[in-house]
């Protein structure tokens, strides 16, 4: 059996074989899941390797896995006995198959084998079924399959298929907590451990081995930390409850039990005991905070409810308690040399722009951990305190006592500070106070939401900031936006005509990087959970007012005549910046396109000479 598992690594991509030898000795001598602990440890390519212990068992392999017939395999293989077994039901029904594919039957050689699936009506035109067709990926779990066998009144089918794909389907076909909600519904809708008031940190790994509310949204929660989700959403509908992520900055709906809208009062006020609100306040919108701690790490959670006509809206924004640096942030060199730049000055205002969800106060983060020593006092005002700098002296705004960004901001500048950063300037009095500050010696951070880094300096003068104070104060203003990162494992190479290239004003590939443009792989692989899409990045561009755009800033000069001005002193637009990571392979020019604007101006400017 050791050997079987050694040459299917070894045929997988297994290059330090002493390793692999000692791993699949350990685990089979302590008992362990042989196969488990080969794709744990990423010595090997899943699924080649499992398809090649297919191949040595004789055992077909599903690269697609489509279960069909979804409500009658739930009912023959409940969500229990697929999680627990990590088995997957494909299809019920009679099948064109030899007997030697039957569970308990004699096998032939692998080359004898055919792969023979069901006909779609097949269940239909013969009613009952007569077997049913289960997917894992170890075989050899000799435990899981006799309790399969004996929990499931029929003849099994076996197929193989990868880890990833039959733990997908496995949350797909049952949906997020489904052993748990089968439980509760089962009898313990009674148990009320989930009013308990008392304030907590939530431990994800340490589930309750009962069944619970508590347990169904520890489920919840835990999955989306997994899928690096930044956010959820618990939406009451008419005949459902739904759950969906947002993940990479699209939201994914999670499959969920079927008859989840049994659950729905309870599972919101469990959500709304964790963060600390008023359970039996229906009518108002309420916003609190869960502490949660996963494998060690502590997750902070901002919850807000808001009541519709079918009930209570829970939205969940994930925040890890991270470290920040430069570093993280993957800057292009021009643009961290002035970062670097700016982060040495003395005082001055260095403004932040974008949209909501932008990425803007990740970039602040680092930049104020970057300043973050002994010697320097950093206070920050923030709506709200997204996450803990140690070291920093962080204010959270509360309107209701009249502690405003105003105010906060007024009350600083006699705290002795180094460096203060405002969460928003949101009117002319917070801008104003933020001006003076910079102009009495202190380094100002702050954020304005704008489409780009030059039409900052409109809004503040659209604001009532005079512009001779802008020209004088503010040192460099940042736009940033972030575009989905694009799986090195699985990105498809894609060519485009020049013309096509020279209207959008892409860039020849002596400008940078190989040349070679990529796109998104729908189909995604197992490293990205089939997404095609590996976490995120953020493009950027930074105007710095030179004495030509202060010149212009004074004069009141419009916003393209200071935008040509920047341009001609350097000035590298955002959809310029996200070309080189076009041409790096990091992104698309799809992602790049829909998050920038570019006037034909830029486009003339940038355009490749013929």
């Amino acid at each position: 059996m050791k050997a079987l598992f050694f040459e299917a690594a070894k045929a997988s991509g297994l290059e330090n074989e002493e390793i692999g030898q000692k791993l699949i000795e350990t685990s089979a001598r302590q008992g362990r899941s042989v196969i488990d602990d080969l794709l744990d440890s990423k010595l090997i390519n899943e699924e080649d390797f499992l398809r090649q212990v297919a191949a040595t068992l004789g055992l077909p392999y599903e690269p697609d896995l489509k279960p069909r017939h979804s409500r009658k395999l739930r009912d023959v293989c409940g969500a229990q006995l697929a999680l627990r077994h990590r088995v997957l039901p494909l299809s019920l029904g009679p099948m064109e198959l030899p007997p030697e594919y039957i569970e308990g039957e004699e096998r032939p050689a692998a080359s004898s084998l055919p792969d023979v699936e069901a006909p779609p009506d097949a269940e239909e035109a013969a009613g009952k079924p007569d077997r049913i067709i289960l997917a894992t990926y170890d075989p050899f779990n000799l435990l899981s399959k006799q309790a399969t066998s004996q929990a499931i009144d029929l003849p099994i089918e076996w197929r193989m298929a990868s880890r990833t794909r039959v733990l997908h389907g496995i949350q797909k076909l049952y949906g997020v907590g489904a052993d748990t909600f089968e439980q509760i519904l089962a009898g313990r809708e009674g148990d009320t451990s989930f009013m308990d008031m008392k304030e907590e940190v939530n431990v994800l790994d340490e589930d309750d081995e009962e069944a619970s509310v508590v347990k169904f949204v520890n489920t919840i929660l835990r999955q989306a930390l997994q899928q690096r989700a930044t956010d959820i959403h618990v939406e009451p509908l008419e005949n459902n409850l739904r759950v969906r992520y947002r993940i990479d900055g699209r939201l994914q709906e999670v499959p969920v039990p079927e008859n989840i809208k049994a659950l729905q009062s309870m599972v919101i006020a469990r959500l709304k005991i964790m963060a600390r609100l008023d359970i039996a306040e229906r009518r108002l919108p309420q916003d609190g905070r869960i502490g949660l701690e996963l494998e060690g790490n502590s997750i902070d959670v901002r919850v807000a409810t808001i009541p519709t006509v079918e009930g209570e809206q829970v939205s969940l924004r994930l925040l890890n308690q991270e470290k920040f640096s430069i570093q993280k942030l993957g800057l292009e060199p021009h643009v961290r040399s002035t970062i670097d730049s700016l982060l040495k000055m003395s005082n001055g205002i260095i403004l932040i722009t974008g949209p909501t969800g932008s990425g803007k106060s990740t970039s602040l983060y680092a930049f104020l951990s970057e300043l973050n020593t002994p010697f320097r006092r950093i206070v920050t005002v923030e709506d709200p305190v997204e996450n803990k700098l140690e070291g920093v002296m962080q204010i959270a705004v509360k309107p209701e006592i009249n502690l405003t960004f105003a105010a906060g901001l007024r009350s600083i500048l006699r705290a002795d500070p180094n460096v203060v950063m405002v969460g928003e300037m949101r009117d002319l009095e917070t801008a104003e106070i933020a001006i003076r500050a910079a102009l009495t010696g202190h380094l100002v951070f702050s954020t304005l939401h704008t489409n780009d880094a030059i039409a900052g300096i409109t809004r503040l003068v659209d604001m009532g900031v005079e512009p001779f104070l802008v020209s004088a104060s503010v040192r460099a203003f940042l736009a940033q936006r972030l575009v989905r990162r694009l799986c090195k494992k699985c990105r498809l190479p894609v060519s485009h005509d020049r013309e096509y290239l020279d209207s959008i004003g892409f860039p020849t590939p002596k400008h940078g990087g190989n040349g070679q443009i990529h796109m998104i792989n729908t189909r995604g692989c197992d490293h990205c959970n089939h997404t095609g899409i590996l976490g995120r990045l953020a493009i950027y561009e930074i105007a710095v007012l030179t004495q030509g755009v202060q010149d212009l800033v004074v004069k009141r000069a419009t916003e393209s005549d200071i935008r040509a001005k920047a341009i001609e002193e350097g000035f590298i637009p955002m959809r310029q910046y996200g070309f080189k990571k076009v041409l790096d392979g990091e992104t698309s020019i799809e992602e790049v396109i829909s998050v920038t604007t570019m006037d034909m101006k830029m486009i003339e400017d940038f355009a490749p000479t013929p």
